[in-house]
């Protein structure tokens, strides 16, 4: 391995970084967006029962939003139960807002990885294009060891920097797709709160949820 990097010059550097960096968000937010953490089971019929018991207090109000992304949303509509339906799904709206762009953190930088590392890669076989011609130039094409040698190395950068785009562009595909798959399914369960306290919705549904 540290033959190939110094073979590949000191843009495998660089390469190297951004390799270290995807696996680091990588590892991250396939912790963080874990559904069990992101949506406990049977939130919103908890909820529902703490209501008809008459315990949907402050204290419970704020336990809710702590424990989760999904009781963060629940809670902001609760926050605002003895307004208007309209309000509360306002006030829904805005918060899931923030939650589904905390849970895009990193979504952007994994992407900028995937994008510049084959750029990178293709930048460190062009200035060892341009030694090899050097080479050529100077000892002339009669010695084919050394050209084969020089190509070799310079196309190292390339397959490192598509070492690091191929996993990177994955995940990031990956991750992006779970978010907005979450999103949605935070957002009905709101929308089912809300409709459940508003008493448009009979609360018997919730028990499968």
């Amino acid at each position: 391995m540290l033959e190939l990097m110094y073979a590949g010059g000191w843009l495998m550097v660089p390469i190297l970084a951004c390799s270290v960096l995807a696996t680091a968000i990588v590892i991250e937010r396939a912790w963080t967006l874990r559904r069990s953490r992101i949506m406990p089971e049977r939130l919103v019929e908890r909820i529902w029962r703490l209501h008809q018991e008459q315990r949907l207090n402050e204290v419970a109000i704020a336990q809710i939003r702590d424990g989760s992304p999904l009781g963060r949303i629940l809670a902001a509509g609760l926050v605002n139960r003895h307004h208007s339906h309209e309000v509360m799904k306002e006030a829904i709206n805005d918060t899931g807002r923030h939650v589904v762009a905390q849970l895009e953190r990193f979504l952007n930088t994994l992407g900028t990885i995937a994008a510049i590392a084959p750029l990178l890669g293709l930048l460190g076989t062009v200035l060892g294009m341009i030694d090899v011609f050097g080479v050529i130039m100077e000892a002339g094409v009669g010695n084919a060891g050394i050209l084969a040698g020089g190509i070799s190395k310079a196309l190292i950068t390339t397959a490192a920097g598509l070492s690091v785009a191929i996993p990177a562009l994955m995940f990031h595909r990956f991750f992006d797709s779970k978010v907005g798959r979450i999103a949605l399914d935070m957002e009905e369960q709101a929308l089912r709160l809300v409709e459940v306290l508003k008493g448009e919705r009979e609360a018997t549904g919730e028990a499968s949820r």
